[in-house]
């Protein structure tokens, strides 16, 4: 088995079929989304191939490490999180075009008017121990 991260954009990929920002969307859009997402979560728990997922509120600051005795430093001239990531879930599969399988269903999450957003998702293994090399 191999985990891998999905990440849903705010921004910062390429545009969705059906794209229109989910501030524009009606309630009852929003509802099923979510319930989509719930839904595909609930069939991989089934499969043992869920680990965890979780939507993000637009709000984030980045924060970094300024030096002994000096505050950490929240802001600088860079794109901020909240830009880029709206929500992230984990999967646990025995191959990546099984990951690739799982994204694609998942980028057909309904939008407005009920119809697929066709999103861009990011795929990301999680890093693993390079294989060790004997002589």
């Amino acid at each position: 088995m191999a985990k891998y991260l999905l990440l849903k954009h705010y921004r910062g990929a390429p545009a969705a079929v059906n794209d229109v920002p989910m501030d524009q969307w009606t309630p009852d859009e929003v509802s099923a989304h979510i319930q989509y997402m719930n839904d595909f979560a609930a069939r991989l728990e089934g499969t043992g191939e869920f680990v965890d997922g979780q939507a993000l509120a637009p709000e984030g600051t980045f924060v970094r490490y300024d030096g002994e005795g000096r505050p950490p430093v929240t802001d600088g001239p860079f794109a901020e999180t909240k830009d880029l990531v709206a929500g992230w879930m984990v999967i646990d599969v025995d191959s990546y075009d099984r990951a690739v399988e799982l994204a694609g269903e998942l980028s057909a999450a309904p939008g407005a008017g009920g119809k697929p957003i066709h999103e861009w998702l990011e795929l990301r293994p999680f890093l693993t121990a390079p294989p060790t090399i004997t002589e």
